[in-house]
């Protein structure tokens, strides 16, 4: 994060009262989910490792707080949520069981879709899926917002994207037509510095992100620390509150860092030891433990037993991906068209 000297103007939250209003059994089940989704991500890389999935598998390590603290902020329902290829936690999160996505990246019929999507199409009832297209996914987001706001519904479309991909075309088209129908949508980048293996700083020609492009839509942003969980709480809660109250959309930016290469074919040589220790300092998940037991909420080993609960749900998510029969290839292209009207 220090290697771009760009100077952000965080939104700040106090860690005391953010904790005080979660209070105790949210907090530990916010901890939770990050703790299954650090765990989910480690093993299922493993796997991958040893061959057991194949295509793509980009890890969420080191950002988990960003969307962990946008669900709980926001509520799955009655929103939509959109995501990119690193869609693993954001599933967890909206309902999908680790059994569920295990199977599916092991390409078995059990899968969250049949083992025919793999790492990065993952879906749940308010998840429109992960996409493996660049920025191909912030148009569908705005389209779900466009959809609330012709049904008058209750609820925001939330998209996450990366920093790489706010170059894309479709994500200035998606922003003008939000801005310019007023939709309810809440964009957020996820910028954690790097895309595939090209330093932020060398990619995107203004920075910070969200701040510069904002301006040009006529739209509010929110730039916060996305390794503080805390801090991102805050701004979602403000996002939502916005939205709800302009009914306009409004573009985020938390700034990160992946602990893991953009892919596990890209092993993050293009960082160095020194840097990405650095931002390793700044663990999330280190961080809530350190805030929970000052606050009394937990000690060292209730941490440790909700790590190992959460290692255990993976490991047994992994037997059952192993033990799942494989898909009939006679049911390969079932479901790519809707069915007729009878």
């Amino acid at each position: 994060m220090a290697e771009n000297n760009v100077e952000y103007n965080f939104l700040k939250s106090n860690e005391k009262e953010v904790l005080h209003t979660l209070g105790k059994e949210t907090f530990l089940s916010v901890l939770r989910e990050m703790l299954l989704i650090r765990n989910f991500e480690l093993r299922a890389e493993a796997a991958y490792q040893q061959g057991k999935v194949g295509g793509f598998f980009h890890a969420y390590v080191g950002q988990e707080a960003i969307q962990t603290a946008a669900v709980s902020a926001l509520g799955v329902e009655p929103n939509w949520w959109i995501t990119t290829y690193r869609c693993h936690a954001l599933a967890l999160l909206t309902g999908v069981t680790p059994n569920e996505i295990m199977a599916e990246l092991y390409g078995k019929k059990t899968g969250n879709a049949f083992g025919r999507g793999g790492s990065m199409h993952l879906y749940s009832d308010r998840l429109l899926g992960g996409f493996g297209i660049v920025g191909g996914h912030v148009p569908i987001a705005a389209g779900a917002a466009f959809s609330l706001k012709y049904r008058k519904e209750e609820g925001v479309a939330v998209c996450f994207l990366g920093d790489g991909a706010v170059v894309q075309g479709a994500f200035h088209e998606s922003m003008n037509l939000a801005a310019l129908w007023d939709l309810p949508l809440i964009v957020v980048i996820e910028n954690n510095q790097w895309g595939m293996g090209t330093a932020v700083r060398r990619a995107v020609c203004v920075q910070p992100i969200a701040e510069h492009f904002a301006k040009g839509y006529g739209i509010e942003s929110i730039t916060f620390d996305g390794m503080s969980y805390p801090d991102a709480y805050t701004a979602f809660s403000k996002a939502k509150e916005y939205v709800k109250k302009h009914g306009r959309p409004i573009l985020m930016e938390a700034v990160t860092e992946r602990f893991k290469g953009h892919s596990v074919s890209d092993p993050g040589l293009y960082r160095s030891k020194d840097a990405l220790q650095k931002a390793m300092e700044k663990d999330p998940i280190a961080r809530m433990k350190t805030w929970g037991i000052e606050a009394n909420f937990l000690d060292e080993d209730e941490f440790k037993r909700l790590d190992k609960a959460c290692k255990d749900e993976v490991i047994a998510a992994m037997k059952f991906a192993d033990e799942s029969p494989d898909p009939d290839p006679a049911e390969l292209e079932n479901d790519v068209f809707a069915p007729e009207d009878n």
